[in-house]
């Protein structure tokens, strides 16, 4: 972590959010004032919209009209989606993508050595397994230097050791000071990890708190239920 990220902002404010697909609202937020500190992870059912709320947080979708995202202070974020396409270059080429060409050999170097990717730096990186390509975007995040980072499913489908690696890079982000957002369907995941909870239900933040209180106590009926599906207890 040779270089911290600009001071992350403290809080975002949505208004008016109306987001359609085929006539099919997919997230539906009058009003919402998120915190931002540490770790956030936005739970929800499948299809709730999480992953269109992520491309909205960090731009990739542009409000409707009459809708605004508002950050307490300008985000540099960085987002890394669930399947990120590789080139078919080298492992040190997909890593510089997007980057701007003012950073030296030796950042490049030290995120390398960072994400345990050093040794395969000169092999093709859409032959690296799914765990070292998470990897490889979360080094390019690292090298963007955001004060937001925006990760959708960051451990789906890797196994248990590489899942811990991914989850203390998560670790890392936080501590030097880059607010993360992260989506997962892991609820043990998000009780590792996350400060804060955003429950989202069909387009709608249903609830948004401090994560150990959400389990143990959720305020909605929604959240509630949520809960008990994905333990068994329904």
């Amino acid at each position: 972590m040779d270089k911290s990220p600009n001071t992350a902002p403290q809080h975002v404010e949505l208004r008016n959010i109306r987001i359609l697909r085929d006539s099919r609202v997919i997230l539906d937020i009058p009003h919402a004032d998120i915190p931002l500190s540490g770790i956030t992870a936005c739970i929800g059912p499948n299809g709730a919209g999480k992953t269109t709320f992520l491309k909205l947080l960090h731009g990739l979708i542009a409000p409707n009209e009459g809708g605004s995202v508002c950050y307490g202070i300008p985000a540099h974020s960085a987002l890394v989606l669930h399947h990120t396409p590789m080139l078919k270059a080298t492992v040190r080429s997909n890593l510089g993508i997007g980057i701007a060409n003012t950073l030296g050999p030796s950042e490049f170097d030290a995120v390398l050595r960072e994400i345990g990717l050093e040794h395969l730096q000169n092999q093709p990186a859409h032959q690296l397994s799914a765990g070292e390509k998470q990897k490889l975007c979360l080094g390019r995040a690292r090298l963007q230097h955001p004060n937001l980072l925006i990760l959708d499913e960051p451990t789906a489908n890797l196994d248990p050791n590489t899942t811990e690696q991914v989850e203390q890079m998560i670790r890392d982000f936080a501590a030097s000071g880059c607010h993360v957002i992260i989506s997962s369907h892991q609820l043990a995941q998000v009780q590792r990890l996350a400060d804060h909870v955003i429950f989202i239900d069909g387009g709608q933040i249903k609830e948004k708190g401090a994560c150990a209180p959400f389990f143990k106590i959720p305020e909605t009926e929604a959240a509630l239920r949520f809960l008990q599906r994905e333990r068994g207890l329904s």
